[in-house]
């Protein structure tokens, strides 16, 4: 089969191109593996959006952050913002894949390819992201808890481009964190991953998100660990029931990479490393991104 290959230099463009049956493309480091590995063809058209200075970009908008989906994990990791106030953020991007990975991988691929074990989906997911999904007839505003449709598969249609994503400002007090479970520091993805986002005033934990990853079909919000954490002041039987209740939601399955057994036991695990790494920051600790690897 052969690809048509374009290159456009605007969002019309690619809208245009988007219209007429083609993929978008710009980093294509989960495109091109994929189709190496046998895994997926390459699609008959695609165009290129690496050159749309329009959805280039990281930057503070009113309290909170807008990252323009050509956006690159190394680029989001190094951003001080990202770093300082919505940390589980940079500790997801700063172990996407590989440095060479990190350099060309977007935060637009990562969310759109849609992988259940995507590192940088629980993050936006718990931080309140929202996308602006735009076709040739108007642009409309998507939360990230309503963007993953199933595995690879999201709501956008297939002459919408994904032009922004904006994360609001996090509420004094926030503390969070992106903890996987690694067996190596490169070229790795998520066999458990966890993300909490905490919130606490004079020590009461006054706001909860918890996101698992690779143990559902998409990366989901658990309700019951939220509630766990809410009203209490965290300690460690708090912490304990927020984490079994992380388990006890996580649906997994058995591959190549962990067993579905081993995937349900180390949920309770990482989403307890998570939620005590979310604590910490929130509480004025300094906790290195990123938090993988972190007991705190």
């Amino acid at each position: 089969m052969s690809t048509a290959f374009s290159t456009a230099t605007t969002v019309d463009e690619a809208l245009a191109a988007l219209a007429g049956g083609a993929r978008p493309v710009a980093g294509g480091t989960d495109l091109v593996v994929g189709a190496r590995q046998g895994k997926a063809l390459l699609p008959e058209s695609l165009v290129a959006i690496h050159r749309v200075a329009e959805l280039r970009g990281v930057e503070d908008v009113d309290g909170g952050l807008r990252l323009g989906p050509l956006a690159t994990h190394a680029e989001v990791v190094a951003h001080r913002s990202v770093r300082e106030r919505f940390t589980a953020l940079a500790d997801a991007s700063a172990i996407v894949g590989s440095h060479a990975t990190r350099a060309h991988g977007t935060i637009g691929g990562n969310l759109m390819n849609a992988s259940p074990a995507m590192e940088t989906g629980g993050p936006l997911l718990c931080l309140d992201a929202t996308v602006s999904l735009r076709s040739a007839t108007g642009t409309r505003a998507v939360a990230v808890g309503d963007l993953f449709a199933g595995p690879g598969s999201t709501v956008a249609a297939s002459d919408e481009l994904l032009v922004s994503v904006d994360l609001p400002p996090p509420a004094p007090g926030t503390g969070s964190a992106y903890v996987r479970l690694e067996y190596r520091r490169q070229m790795e993805i998520a066999v458990v991953g966890a993300t909490a986002v905490v919130a606490l005033e004079a020590g009461t934990v006054t706001g909860a998100r918890l996101a698992i990853t690779a143990l559902a079909p998409t990366i989901r919000r658990v309700p019951e660990a939220e509630d766990a954490l809410l009203g209490t002041t965290a300690e460690g039987g708090a912490v304990t029931a927020a984490a079994r209740a992380a388990a006890d939601g996580s649906f997994p399955i058995s591959d190549v990479r962990a067993s579905e057994r081993y995937r349900k036991a180390m949920a309770e695990v990482i989403a307890r490393r998570a939620i005590g790494v979310a604590l910490a920051r929130a509480r004025g600790q300094d906790v290195p991104v990123p938090a993988s690897g972190s007991h705190a």
